[in-house]
């Protein structure tokens, strides 16, 4: 399979994923606006099927697999949004799923993901390897991988989110979007830069999981053990092989929030915009809200990527 994430590609994705994608909506809201600094346009992703925007990708992938190729099921590793995106895609094509998931991921995300069908297999993040046990599923079953992130056809779909964005708003001169393995941001960075070349593109991380940031500051992918963050989807130890130089070529900078600032974010956006969103799923908002930004950038597009929050830790905030 072609290994190049295109604005083809991710135009290609957007017709694919017709059948299982909504189009979400985009918010505003002149609160956030007087604290960023900023005029926000907020692509409230955690509106979107599954709760998150790794529908996209899932979907973009799952639905371009012929149908006598999908009898051994598919496989794939994800703390929840993404095994909930491949659930719901699996399902949709008739074809089985087997979802590697840590131990600890949030329960209403493995609740959520089992009712989809899908059959959860679970292991420890701090001392298990996620791909050795999904690629021993595979040898067992000869189902199809549907990585999270390291794949054209799954950042593709991620870019689509962008591709709407930029079209409802198509005058935003930056856009922030949360990074873990980097699907979303380099998918995002191809299609805005070829329908913007000025746009300037910003990835946001927590601080406690800054993989990519400090691959971009080394210039090449470093490792970091798992990150004990509240932005549970946001923890992958690296960025992807085939993202990471995306990033590198298109990305201006990876913006760092600490804990606090995700859980005022979080806060900040259900009383002024009366919209729930997960951690990791206002990590961009948050490097908005509290000046992580610089200060001569007028609107930026934010990518709201997940609202599947556990209630008990809802009640923490």
């Amino acid at each position: 399979m072609d290994s190049i994430v295109s604005a083809q590609t991710v135009r290609e994705a957007a017709e694919r994923i017709k059948p299982l994608a909504r189009r979400t909506p985009v918010l505003t809201s002149p609160a956030l606006n007087e604290q960023a600094g900023h005029s926000l346009y907020l692509k409230c992703e955690n509106l979107q099927r599954g709760g998150a925007f790794k529908i996209r990708g899932a979907a973009n992938l799952i639905l371009s697999i012929p149908q006598s190729e999908l009898h051994n099921g598919v496989v794939a590793f994800s703390s929840g949004n993404h095994a909930q995106a491949v659930a719901i895609a699996a399902k949709h094509v008739g074809a089985s799923a087997t979802i590697v998931m840590p131990e600890d991921a949030p329960r209403a995300k493995m609740d959520a993901t089992r009712a989809l069908g899908a059959r959860i297999v679970t292991y420890n993040r701090f001392t298990d390897d996620r791909e050795q046990i999904a690629a021993a599923i595979m040898a067992e079953t000869n189902g199809i991988l549907v990585p999270p992130f390291d794949h054209p056809m799954i950042a593709s779909g991620q870019g689509t989110a962008a591709l709407e964005l930029l079209d409802e708003v198509p005058d935003l001169t930056s856009l922030v979007l949360c990074v873990g393995g980097g699907g979303l941001l380099a998918g995002s960075a191809v299609i805005a830069k070829s329908i913007n070349p000025n746009i300037r593109i910003f990835g946001a991380e927590p601080e406690l999981g800054n993989d990519t940031f400090q691959s971009l500051q080394k210039g090449e992918r470093v490792t970091i053990p798992p990150p004990d963050s509240i932005a549970d989807g946001l923890r992958s130890p690296s960025p992807g092989k085939l993202t990471f130089p995306i990033i590198q070529q298109l990305v201006e900078a990876i913006l760092l929030v600490t804990e606090d600032e995700i859980r005022e974010a979080m806060r900040m956006l259900m009383a002024n915009v009366h919209v729930i969103a997960e951690p990791s799923g206002v990590v961009g908002l948050a490097a908005a809200l509290f000046g992580k930004l610089p200060a001569e950038i007028t609107s930026v597009g934010v990518v709201i990527s997940g609202g599947n929050v556990d209630p008990e830790f809802l009640k923490t905030l």
